[in-house]
């Protein structure tokens, strides 16, 4: 019924209680420090919500032939960004939102069809972008280019929503006819903590090595051909 309201947790004290923040909702999310949410509606409208001072902050623009659906803020802390799925007629993009001043940073055609869901990893490097006929993508965010294809995982069904696995590059895909999916994404592996270790302890071990060889080989003082600046003298000798 477009009846927004955000509570404080765990108080569950009312942050904000507004009756006619949409004709309907569509999507909504919360941004990384809990400093904003944004919502978007039915009717294509997307506004963003102060959330600690409980009013309306700016409507995201569009043209009257946009519609803007789906709705993420960036994870990873460092990027400011807000991605949000428009549909202008049979075509979807994928929009980037500076939240510093919320202007349009730049758009890109993902998907090529209409979006159903969008969700954002937690180290903030790739989106999964959900399809109406249960097809999904998974995109690189630095490169803004799709890494991974799942087609046809849930055979026609609308993917309803879908989620990252916070320890393992495997995704969870839902859909009201099949349920849930698990799919390994085929995309580089993050490195892990102990295999960087284990790299500088190599590193370590081989200049140690090196200098250890170096030593061996090097000629010293008292070693090799005697210089000439130094006179052999006979053991008794008399000045």
């Amino acid at each position: 019924d477009g009846h927004l309201r955000i509570f404080h947790w765990p108080s569950m004290k009312v942050l904000l209680d507004e009756p006619n923040a949409h004709k309907s909702f569509r999507d909504m999310d919360i941004s990384l420090d809990s400093e904003f949410l944004v919502s978007s509606s039915t009717d294509g409208t997307a506004r963003i919500w102060k959330i600690n001072e409980g009013v309306p902050l700016v409507n995201l623009t569009r043209s009257s032939d946009e519609k803007i659906e789906c709705c993420r803020f960036s994870r990873d802390g460092m990027k400011p960004f807000l991605f949000c799925t428009v549909a202008k007629g049979s075509k979807a993009v994928t929009v980037v939102w500076n939240i510093s001043d919320w202007s349009r940073i730049g758009y890109k055609r993902l998907l090529g069809k209409p979006v159903s869901t969008l969700s954002v990893s937690l180290d903030g490097k790739f989106l999964a972008l959900g399809s109406q006929d249960g097809d999904f993508c998974v995109v690189d965010v630095k490169e803004m280019e799709i890494s991974h294809w799942s087609k046809k995982v849930h055979l026609g069904s609308p993917i309803c929503g879908i989620e990252f696995c916070p320890t393992e590059r495997v995704v969870i895909s839902t859909s009201p006819q099949w349920g849930a999916e698990l799919t390994r994404l085929n995309v580089p592996a993050d490195w892990k903590e102990w295999q960087i270790w284990l790299i500088l302890l190599a590193l370590f071990l081989a200049s140690a090595v090196l200098f250890y060889v170096f030593y061996q080989n090097s000629g010293s003082f008292w070693s090799g051909t005697p210089r000439r600046d130094v006179i052999d003298l006979p053991s008794h000798a008399e000045f």
